[in-house]
């Protein structure tokens, strides 16, 4: 029953996604720009790109997924989606945290999958790159799942973007500060494992306590 729901809510959502495909490609887009200003305004000093390089690539990341943050829950509200959730014969934290893979697979994924396009424009040494991509695949998901959180806080009220990130922004900061740190920490010859250990435990305690208080921050905002 859970996971012919959670294959049900998956199809769904991909074929809502397809339907506004433009929509989809604005936080890749978005996280391109802001890394094209990044290298215009700091010239061409590959130097001075590689030095800044991990944060400039995670604040890009970070901006992306509070761009598509207000719009996790927003639709399902608006249509009625969410009240058949509660009376779904399946847990709501189950389809919350389905809901959650499918954003990231959709908003943040192609992001990680186009960072050695993204780490060249940067500079980034590439000995470097697998550090990246490991503190990507194990942050993206864990700020997906925060998001969601505040997301669901804020799904009963209008016009709410601009309170999500600065809700999500607190919450986004330690997950900034360790991935960018992992990779800065190896690009200076340090062990990066710390950092990466940290986010995987983040991850971890992220995907039993998130989809909970989700649900019940959703059933609060539906009753």
């Amino acid at each position: 029953m859970m996971w012919s729901a959670a294959r049900a809510l998956a199809v769904r959502d991909l074929q809502l996604l397809w339907r506004r495909r433009g929509d989809a490609l604005q936080p890749a887009l978005f996280a391109l720009l802001v890394l094209v200003l990044f290298a215009l305004a700091l010239g061409n000093d590959p130097e001075m790109l590689a030095r800044v390089a991990p944060g400039a690539l995670w604040v890009a990341v970070l901006l992306s997924g509070l761009l598509a943050l207000d719009t996790l829950f927003r639709g399902d509200a608006e249509d009625g989606s969410l009240e058949q959730w509660l009376l779904a014969p399946v847990p709501l934290a189950w389809l919350v945290l389905v809901r959650v893979a499918t954003h990231w697979a959709t908003t943040a994924l192609p992001l990680v999958l186009a960072m050695p396009l993204l780490a060249e424009l940067m500079a980034l040494p590439r000995d470097h790159w697998p550090v990246l991509f490991a503190a990507l695949m194990l942050g993206t998901p864990l700020l997906a799942l925060l998001g969601a959180v505040v997301a669901a806080l804020t799904v009963g009220m209008r016009r709410s973007g601009i309170l999500v990130a600065l809700l999500a922004l607190p919450l986004y900061v330690p997950v900034l500060v360790f991935g960018a740190g992992s990779v800065t920490a190896a690009a200076q010859g340090f062990d990066p494992v710390g950092g990466l250990l940290l986010l995987a435990a983040g991850l971890v305690a992220a995907l039993v306590l998130a989809p909970l208080a989700a649900a019940a921050a959703i059933r609060i905002a539906l009753a």
